[in-house]
């Protein structure tokens, strides 16, 4: 999944810009993110969910101070839009129980809308959190860069929208070692970075060594945080928080991804998942078979470049079966979009005969195909995958070249509609 966070514009800022790679990850809900934060001793805000306003008021007299109510929603969506009733932003600040009550009321069974949602989400629930004065905001974010093969630390003196406006100049990376972990060296140039007083120094070292021991430990491959500064002792807490976690770990973390959150997942891409299929729902009306994530997106690629335009990212991986490829065709002819389908294999571990197999077990077990199909065989079997289907006589347009195989598929689609 592709990162939406302000780390990426932090990102595109640097020097030495990190590379970008497609993975797949587990970004946690804020709660959940806080509650391993504090774990590791990280100083978090007091805070806890509401599904109800009645909760709501519980919870904010429990706490007893100020508080911000926020829409629960997956941490990649936009913090701007709109609730069906008007009400913008899903973060509203409350100073007595009667705010937060109605600033839930109008959240609570009410659908967020954004660019990115559609018809948008429903929020079925709330974080209530505690409100703390203070007198600046930081931005800090821990990462991989792919580039100087190590981790590293994004720095910022200025948080949120204030970081879209950012010099360039005022960000800094500093890399560090996850033997080594926080040493005093990495400390005074973060601290540099902030202009952190000496107490604020002291405190941003605790902070710095608890997020890495976290970032190590959990497998992270991000970890965004915005620490505040207390305007009474100088202390630091944590807000905003955003973790995401590689899904390889997803055997050494299982406490973790025990704590996956399936209410807004596209069915697609659940059911993808499942049988060890990368699909990723998209816009266009061309559905995508291919192996391997780069050749995927070079085949998203080209479709655009014939002026057509994709229905679904789709990688098969190298270890596909016949099973796992008949499921792929499946959820893509389940696609009342999708008008042709192509099919772009560079066969290495992934056979041609095999892919072969597959188109013709998909048009047995699935009926005969409802739109044209082109497709493309190179490498192990190849010829032995296009004869086989050949022979078939599915109807089915072959194509050796990658580029006449994009293009054919627009063609195909054109003359379809």
């Amino acid at each position: 999944m592709f990162s939406r966070s302000l780390t990426s514009k932090l990102r595109r800022s640097q020097v030495q810009v990190l590379s970008r790679q497609q993975l797949r990850c587990l970004t946690l809900h804020e709660p959940q993110a806080r509650s391993i934060l504090a774990e590791f001793n990280v100083p978090v805000p007091r805070g806890r969910l509401a599904k109800t306003p009645a909760e709501v008021e519980s919870i904010y007299s429990e706490l007893g101070v100020p508080c911000i109510i926020k829409a629960q929603l997956p941490q990649s969506y936009q913090a701007q839009g709109v609730f069906e009733d008007g009400l913008t932003g899903r973060f509203k600040r409350a100073r007595s129980s009667e705010e937060a009550v109605d600033m839930s009321k109008s959240m609570l069974g009410r659908r967020f809308r954004t660019t990115e949602t559609g018809d948008g989400v429903l929020v079925e629930k709330v974080y209530v959190t505690e409100m703390i004065k203070s007198r600046c905001k930081w931005h800090l974010t821990i990462t991989f860069d792919r580039e100087r093969y190590c981790p590293v630390i994004i720095a910022s003196r200025t948080g949120g929208e204030a970081l879209d406006q950012e010099q360039p100049e005022r960000l800094r990376t500093t890399k560090f070692g996850l033997t080594e972990g926080i040493t005093s060296e990495v400390v005074d140039k973060v601290s540099k970075v902030l202009h952190a007083s000496p107490a604020e120094r002291e405190n941003l070292r605790s902070v710095l060594r608890g997020l890495c021991q976290v970032f190590k430990s959990k497998d992270v491959t991000s970890l965004e945080v915005y620490p505040i500064i207390n305007a009474i002792d100088e202390t630091i807490t944590c807000v905003d928080t955003k973790i995401t976690i590689d899904d390889a770990a997803s055997k050494r973390q299982e406490d973790i991804f025990a704590l996956r959150d399936r209410a807004h997942d596209i069915a697609e891409e659940a059911e993808a998942e499942k049988y060890g299929l990368v699909y990723v729902k998209m816009d266009g009306n061309i559905g995508n078979v291919v192996n391997g994530a780069g050749l995927a997106m070079a085949t998203n690629d080209a479709i655009a470049l014939h002026g057509g335009a994709s229905a679904n990212f789709l990688d098969a991986g190298g270890q596909a079966t016949k099973e796992t490829m008949v499921k792929a065709f499946e959820i893509i002819l389940r696609d009342t979009r999708v008008k042709t389908i192509l099919v772009n294999i560079y066969g290495g571990i992934t056979r041609g005969d095999m892919i072969a197999e597959s188109i013709i077990g998909a048009a047995t077990e699935l009926g005969p195909l409802k739109v044209p199909m082109v497709v493309r065989l190179q490498g192990t079997n190849s010829e032995l995958g296009l004869k086989m289907l050949e022979e078939a006589k599915l109807g089915l347009h072959t194509e050796a070249d990658f580029g006449k195989a994009a293009q054919k598929a627009v063609e195909l689609v054109r003359s379809a509609t």
